[in-house]
């Protein structure tokens, strides 16, 4: 049995590692639980954010909600999503157990290395390149807009002469002379 301490103030968790693969424990057809982390208790819970390893911790959020809108909903990827073993084919808990870890550890501790690396670049590039597109919205395509609606203002008017002259009293007449036509379902 492995036994792991959670603060100083906290009790003991123990946790079994014992490889479960051997049917005779399991004779009666239930699956075996896995718990491979204990849950915390209670009073851990509402302390978790708070003990002494997560204040010194540079992981500790200082921005909680960091996708408000679920842009990336599609990256919660968990191991369960990822590696999946039937019934029939398993491998020792003890493998299974530390693949998951390996997993997640893997998973966080290159997404981070990653984002070391191409985080500040990426933000620069991005900020730049939508500095470049304001500018040049605010600068050049506004203006032209202007310039074309300025130019163009003798179009519109010419257009909305036309729809007052022409369009709208054919539609209105037309609307008139099929208005006074009434329709009646009989049943015989």
């Amino acid at each position: 049995m492995d036994t792991m301490k959670r603060g100083e103030d906290s009790e003991e968790v123990e946790i079994d590692l014992g490889d479960s693969s051997e049917t005779d424990e399991f004779d009666n057809g239930e699956e075996p639980q896995m718990l491979w982390r204990a849950p915390p208790a209670p009073e851990e819970e509402e302390n978790i954010h708070t003990s002494a390893l997560v204040e010194i911790s540079d992981t500790k959020p200082l921005i909680n909600v960091r996708d408000p809108r679920g842009i990336n909903d599609c990256l919660k990827v968990t191991f369960e999503d990822v590696i999946a073993e039937p019934p029939p084919v398993r491998s020792g808990d003890r493998v299974w157990i530390w693949s998951h870890a390996l997993f997640e550890v893997s998973r966080v501790w290159i997404y981070r290395i990653v984002t070391v690396l191409l985080a500040v670049p990426v933000s620069i590039i991005s900020g730049v390149l939508f500095a470049i597109f304001s500018c040049f919205h605010i600068w050049m395509v506004g203006p032209c807009v202007q310039c074309l609606s300025i130019g163009t203002r003798w179009l519109q008017n010419l257009w909305n002469i036309v729809l007052d002259v022409i369009v709208r009293p054919v539609f209105l007449s037309a609307g008139r002379c099929c208005g006074g036509f009434s329709i009646h379902l009989a049943k015989e």
